[in-house]
């Protein structure tokens, strides 16, 4: 046999061998989704929720509240008071109850204690936030603090950011303490109220609290963050859960150039403003690499792709093979390059003292989004070798570390009662680990425990992501009444050390 056939024969069988893995891989993987049983309207324990019924009228009233965070530590105090008054004042029951301790933590915050009757049993960790991102109401279909409910939609800033967690969890935990019956686990409800600006005031104070009377250990923290999708990732026909099992770091990042102010009439063969804008534009066309792989978005697709359309079904089961492919592609859609990489946004940009005379410095700020298989310091490192210029000074003014990825096996019991509690109340839904590529008050609770699972119980269609921050924010009636069933069966699901759903719907 001649040296050509030689190779053309070792090459047909790398192929086949190939292509043979491909196919098996296909259609073998699977993932573990156990067979759940429904929450249903005529269950004894189902929470309804209609459009005039008390819940909704509570919901409204927490919304009008003008509970808005601007920057650190600027935030409106007075209606952050008269919203923590009013939730006192609106679940009498809930307050008086002798399972529940409330007390108010840094003036505007709340934290909740539920004993628990078994020691051993390691509490855990519910959280949301009282405050909310500013809105222009000349940018809205309704008032932004209205609560106006239009088709069947409740439009108010705090919606989907975050009161539909606060109000959800104290109506679960109002149901949940009126059976009357101490739960085995115990648990802490936190409710922050400047997570939108760092958590400062807020989480940080209800931390420290903790942390001063013993608490070391939190089986598992749920806080915001991933949501229910519908017809938003490629290849999925049915509706799609992600836990978020780790936060993006953050690092601002200050590039400085200085030079020697004189007339414009003499400038000099680089300006200070040429050597930054040439600096900034190397960052821009060298992003960093892509890191499919190597975080929770690898779990993602892997396991969603039992349940893809074949092509896509092909591709993710294999990303072993094609992962170079999928991520060129992810990385054309800025929403999805979010999740492979660290990206780099260049904010702002300051030079020049007067327009004849030669810039004595110039200064622009660039805010890194790290993923979570990276470092600060990697990403510093980074961009000096991207830079490599020295007269470009690089100062790290501010950073934060990604998050530790949360476990998320099949035996780890926050995320499969997390899992499971989605699919009691969306039952047709396949659930799946993720990134959350923005960030929550869970930083200032890490020391407790590293199993954090950000989810919000918010049902999502293709252009509902632009409602996070923006106009027209707005929660369904229905899907506020599968929120305070998602909390409810949570706490249920919690009770127990076992991970299988020992619900039995009517029971505590």
């Amino acid at each position: 046999m001649s040296i050509v056939k030689r190779i053309i024969s070792i090459a047909t069988l790398i192929i086949a061998a190939i292509f043979a893995v491909v196919v098996i891989r296909t259609f073998t993987l699977q993932t573990r989704q156990l067979d759940i049983k429904e929450c249903k309207k005529s269950d004894l324990d189902f929470i309804e929720i209609s459009h005039d019924s008390k819940p909704i009228e509570r919901f409204q009233k927490a919304l009008r509240f003008q509970t808005i965070s601007r920057q650190a530590f600027d935030y409106n105090r007075d209606e952050l008071k008269s919203l923590v008054d009013y939730i006192l004042s609106a679940f009498p029951d809930l307050h008086k109850s002798n399972l529940v301790q409330h007390e108010v933590v840094a003036n505007y915050s709340l934290l909740y204690t539920i004993k628990g009757s078994n020691s051993s049993l390691t509490p855990y960790l519910l959280m949301a936030h009282l405050d909310v991102v500013p809105a222009d109401p000349s940018k809205w279909e309704a008032d932004p603090f209205g609560a106006e409910i239009i088709n069947n939609f409740i439009y108010a800033r705090g919606t989907i950011d975050f009161k539909h967690g606060v109000m959800g969890i104290l109506e679960a935990l109002n149901f949940y303490a009126a059976q009357g019956r101490q739960p085995e686990r115990g648990f802490y409800v936190a409710f922050g109220h400047d997570e939108e600006v760092g958590g400062q005031d807020g989480a940080k104070s209800i931390s420290d609290l903790l942390w001063e009377r013993g608490v070391r250990k939190l089986e598992f923290i749920v806080d915001e963050g991933l949501t229910l999708l519908n017809g938003i990732i490629p290849g999925m026909k049915d509706q799609v859960g992600l836990i978020g099992t780790s936060e993006k770091g953050q690092a601002y990042v200050e590039l400085k150039v200085e030079g020697t102010p004189g007339h414009s009439s003499m400038p000099p063969p680089e300006s200070t403003i040429g050597i930054l804008a040439a600096a900034v534009h190397r960052l821009e066309r060298n992003p960093p690499p892509s890191m499919l792989g190597y975080g929770p978005e690898t779990q993602t697709f892997e396991q969603l792709a039992p349940y893809m359309s074949l092509p896509f079904r092909m591709v993710m089961s294999n990303l072993w093979l094609f992962k170079p492919v999928v991520s060129w592609v992810m990385s054309q859609k800025p929403s999805i390059n979010a999740v492979i990489r660290t990206v780099s946004a260049v904010t702002m940009f300051n030079a020049g003292i007067k327009i004849n005379v030669n810039a004595p410095e110039a200064i622009a700020y660039v805010n890194h989004r790290i993923h979570p298989a990276q470092t600060v310091q990697e990403i510093i490192d980074y961009d000096r070798s991207i830079i490599n210029d020295d007269r470009v000074k690089i100062r790290v003014i501010g950073s934060m570390e990604p998050h530790p990825i949360a476990a998320s096996g099949d035996t780890d019991f926050g995320y499969q009662t997390v899992k499971n509690s989605i699919r009691q109340v969306w039952n047709n839904t396949y659930v799946a680990p993720g990134t959350m590529i923005g960030n929550t008050d869970t930083k200032h609770y890490l020391r407790m425990s590293h199993n954090v699972y950000r989810f919000s119980p918010t049902v999502m269609f293709p252009d509902d992501p632009q409602r996070f921050h923006g106009d027209n924010e707005r929660i369904s009636v229905k899907n506020y009444e599968q929120a305070v069933n998602f909390y409810y069966h949570l706490m249920v699901n919690s009770n127990k050390a076992s991970i299988e759903p020992i619900h039995n719907h009517g029971e505590l």
